[in-house]
């Protein structure tokens, strides 16, 4: 840090609760899918209708963020305070307005929209405090988005008596306390710095670097797994009830535990780089996540002790990784295209996992599902392969992003 420049200590802890409060809106609609789909008449198919909606909200909103420069343009504090506000009030407008799925599916695209102002430009401020120990700091706030996504889950197994109305807006309360707490204790940071403008002709860098095109195509490959796992917990945890009548399984609670334990990952992970690389660390839990989506058939087969063991291993791994392919993306990409290479590269990502969630959705509904997380295994043997050149390099250590 520059002489002189003093950062106070509520700034990380700050920054990490908003960015907690701030994403725990992704999964709050599905956290009461039962009780939307017994509200509204809803089919089985709305899980991954509703989960994609948010994604490609979040890709819309990522692309108008990054074209418009509004982070650039306007204090990021300010857009992460304003993006709170409207994400949490579509949110809560689901409790008040949604009569039916076409209503349900805009509110939730406008919330991924709005995140798209909450999870990018946290990091963005956190950059702003941060010059030495960047990537520490960012670790524990990839952490604290991936708890902010469990966190409904949590919310909703704690609370049986809570209508589902209640537990949607605590959520969004949640998420507008932590835009003020954002607005009132964290100002500008010392080096906050403009982004060049995005560059439309770094989609054609990433197929030309063959390191970038190796960390982006990893990166694919693991978030073809990643969401779609996210999404279909609460499947995976009633497909074990079914074939072990008498199970009893609080199904919301360890949907959050088998989320948020990959916070464990991710911190891991990045510690562990520092002496590894980046590219060894993200194969390692890429290919663990791998065998657990091949071998997921058989998992339906274990007690409920391992059962549950192997589902949190599974959670660990799954997203332990995302950091890891953040900073191969961040160091491969030409230093002039960084902000465009990282942008294209997300919101390609999330459109996979559209594809994925989707993918999903149809099969449930013709195949038997304890099959149907073989699937999965296609994105990480793909994002193997990809990263494979990347192991033969001198390792790529650090975690920034």
């Amino acid at each position: 840090m520059r002489v002189g420049i003093k950062r106070p200590p509520r700034i990380l802890p700050a920054i990490i609760f908003t960015q907690f409060a701030g994403t725990s809106l992704w999964f709050a609609g599905n956290a009461v899918l039962v009780d939307l789909q017994r509200q509204l008449s809803l089919g089985d198919h709305v899980l991954g209708y509703m989960t994609s909606a948010v994604q490609l909200g979040f890709i819309v909103g990522t692309l108008f963020f990054a074209l418009f420069a509004v982070s650039d343009r306007f204090s990021p504090r300010i857009v992460f305070f304003i993006c709170s506000l409207l994400g949490a009030s579509s949110n809560g407008l689901i409790c008040l307005v949604s009569e039916g799925l076409a209503s349900l599916l805009l509110l939730r695209f406008v919330t991924g929209f709005f995140l798209a102002g909450i999870y990018p430009v946290g990091m963005k401020i956190a950059a702003g405090w941060y010059q030495q120990g960047l990537g520490k700091a960012l670790g524990f706030l990839v952490g604290a988005v991936v708890l902010g996504t469990a966190f409904p889950h949590l919310l909703k197994g704690m609370t049986h008596t809570f209508q589902w109305e209640n537990l949607m807006f605590w959520i969004s309360g949640m998420a507008l306390a932590g835009g003020i707490l954002m607005l009132l204790l964290v100002p500008d940071g010392p080096f906050l710095v403009k982004n060049t403008r995005f560059q439309g002709k770094a989609i054609r860098t990433i197929f030309q670097s063959m390191e970038l095109r190796s960390a982006a195509f990893g990166y694919f490959g693991h978030m073809w797994e990643l969401y779609a796992f996210w999404a279909f917990i609460p499947f995976i945890l009633l497909t074990y009830i079914a074939e072990n009548p008498g199970s009893h399984i609080n199904i919301s609670f360890w949907a959050f535990c088998i989320i948020a334990c990959g916070s464990l990952g991710c911190a891991a992970g990045g510690m562990i780089s520092k002496r590894l690389g980046s590219a060894q660390v993200a194969f390692f839990q890429l290919a663990a996540s791998g065998l657990c989506c091949l071998f997921s058939p058989v998992f339906y087969g274990l007690s409920k002790e391992i059962f549950f063991a192997v589902l949190l291993f599974w959670g660990i791994m799954v997203v332990g990784d995302s950091p890891q392919f953040s900073t191969l993306v961040a160091r491969t990409a030409p230093q002039e295209l960084v902000g465009s290479a990282m942008t294209i590269v997300n919101c390609i990502g999330f459109l996979i996992t559209i594809l994925s969630i989707q993918l999903l959705n149809y099969l449930f509904q013709h195949f038997s599902a304890n099959y149907l997380f073989i699937i999965l295994t296609v994105g990480p043997v793909f994002g193997l392969l990809s990263l494979w050149p990347l192991l033969q390099k001198r390792p790529i250590q650090n975690n920034p992003v």
